[in-house]
């Protein structure tokens, strides 16, 4: 391969190039500052909870109706909020040291509050053994286990609503990191447009390096490719880039070696490797040692640890209340559909689920018996309704669909049965599109993310227009969801749900 020879008036250009309007205006807000400014704010905040979390438990422990709950041993000492002042900066070192001041692990959800969890029992644990080993050091159990309890709650409530303030900010370009993406190919692309799609991860991608493309050429809109890997060093200090974000298959093995050597030291720029099949797989990965040798692995489902037990208990606690609220509206339905329709009341849709394994999702039978055959005559002497079957996978007038079933479907109720394959643990509630084997093939390379979560009775493509969407946007939400998934999005997506069917917008 040619090598590009590329001056630095010519990279000038290439930064005009960049639209405006594009995030890296914000480039210089000096990043680095902001972040010093929230660990303060955070050791401050910290601070105060612990101080509150001391005080509940001496209230709890000596002044309310709560002493009752105690034995007399450990009686009121005016030791306890000397202790307090020695407990504070005891408890801010543990945080210290499990790297609750660590940009790399602040705001991240899960880790953070383990890291808390861990230091506030390991803090107890040294209170208790002190206890122990100075007879004279008289600490009432019931005060501790209270403050243990307490500070626990009142740290992760307040790094909770830390993290949700820093989200908001980063949606306005507050709080993020600028950073390049190494190599342009479909790798580089897709990470790029993930991550500007979420910047509650707090990247701010600049543009793009890349070593076959000349500077100015436009990746993304608005985002460009700024040079070749061999004027990174300037680039880096130019733009001010504390990332620098390398898609494994968009650059040669010894560039990259390069990159390492130059910038592996540095304490103002981290390099991140992909796993090399990002536009594929969505799922995690994880770096273990085997032999000496650092190995990645990729995770068999998407939802991981504390993800899988919230989604699991959102699930099963909606499916059962659903069930018992709607079995009336079930009974009438069944009554309907006998009176008006021969045949079953229940459709068993063949659909494939976690790890490509196939059941049958169930549904009201909103068709004739035999639609399969009146859809075969259809398409073949109606080529409308053939284009129309192929873009959509579905007919807005579909000559297989009852009178009662269109009412089911313009109303969303013929999915409801569906609660019962939550509650067997085949579905979730919210999901990508349940498909069937025959479809997965139209998901072309996504197809594999399909069999890491469970499908769902609704999702993004539920609240975002149902069937006016192409089948290639309803893949794109799909993937947007499994990629962004968190129990806050469920939530907001069983929310939208109920006005989304309310209109009945896109049903049919």
């Amino acid at each position: 391969m040619r090598t590009q020879v590329i001056d630095n008036a010519q990279l000038e250009s290439a930064y005009l190039a960049q639209k405006p309007g594009s995030m890296i205006d914000s480039i210089r807000r000096n990043s680095n500052t902001k972040l010093r400014a929230v660990r303060i704010g955070l050791m401050m905040a910290d601070t105060a909870m612990i101080a509150l979390a001391y005080l509940i438990a001496y209230a709890v422990r000596f002044l309310g109706p709560t002493t009752v709950f105690f034995d007399s041993a450990g009686m009121i000492s005016t030791f306890y909020t000397a202790t307090v002042y020695i407990l504070i900066p005891l408890w801010l070192v543990l945080f210290y040291a499990f790297r609750m001041y660590d940009p790399a692990l602040l705001f991240g959800g899960y880790q953070e509050y383990t890291s808390a969890f861990n230091a506030c029992t390991i803090g107890v644990m040294l209170l208790i053994i002190a206890s122990y080993l100075d007879p004279g050091l008289l600490i009432a159990r019931g005060w501790i286990l209270v403050a243990w309890g307490s500070v626990v709650f009142l740290i992760m409530l307040e790094r909770f609503i830390a993290r949700r303030v820093i989200y908001a900010l980063r949606t306005h370009g507050h709080f993020m990191a600028p950073a390049y993406i190494v190599g342009a190919n479909a790798e580089g692309i897709a990470i790029a447009e993930q991550l500007i799609s979420a910047p509650m991860a707090g990247v701010n991608i600049i543009g793009f390096l890349d070593d076959t493309l000349p500077p100015g050429e436009e990746i993304l809109p608005g985002v460009v490719v700024h040079g070749p890997t061999s004027k990174a060093e300037y680039l880096v200090r130019r733009f001010g880039i504390e990332r620098l974000i390398v898609a494994t298959s968009g650059i040669q093995r010894d560039k990259m070696l390069e990159m390492f050597r130059r910038f592996v030291n540095s304490d103002r720029v981290s390099m991140w490797l992909s796993s090399g099949l990002y536009e594929i797989l969505t799922t995690g990965v994880q770096v273990q040692d085997v032999g000496s040798v650092p190995m990645v692995s990729v995770n068999r489902v998407r939802l991981t640890g504390p993800n899988t037990a919230m989604k699991m208990l959102l699930d099963i606690l909606g499916a059962t209340l659903g069930l018992v609220a709607l079995s009336p509206i079930f009974l009438f339905i069944a009554i309907a559909m006998k009176l008006t329709d021969p045949g079953p009341i229940v459709y068993r849709r063949r659909v494939v689920g976690v790890g490509g394994k196939v059941f049958d999702a169930f549904k009201f039978r909103t068709m004739v018996v035999n639609s399969q055959e009146v859809l075969d005559e259809l398409l073949a002497r109606d080529p409308e309704a053939r284009e129309e079957w192929e873009q959509f996978y579905k007919l807005k007038k579909d000559p297989r669909i009852t009178w009662i079933g269109n009412l089911l479907r313009k109303t969303s109720i013929d999915e409801l049965p569906q609660l019962l394959n939550v509650l067997r643990g085949e579905m979730s509630l919210v999901g990508p599109r349940m498909i069937t084997v025959e479809e997965v093939e139209r998901y072309g390379k996504w197809g594999l993310n399909l069999h890491t979560v469970k499908p769902g009775i609704t999702g993004l493509w539920q609240v975002a227009g149902r069937s006016e969407l192409t089948y290639e946007e309803r893949v794109r939400l799909d993937m947007r969801y499994i990629r962004n998934y968190s129990i806050w999005l469920d939530l907001q997506i069983l929310f939208q749900t109920i006005p989304a069917v309310l209109m009945s917008k896109g049903a049919y």
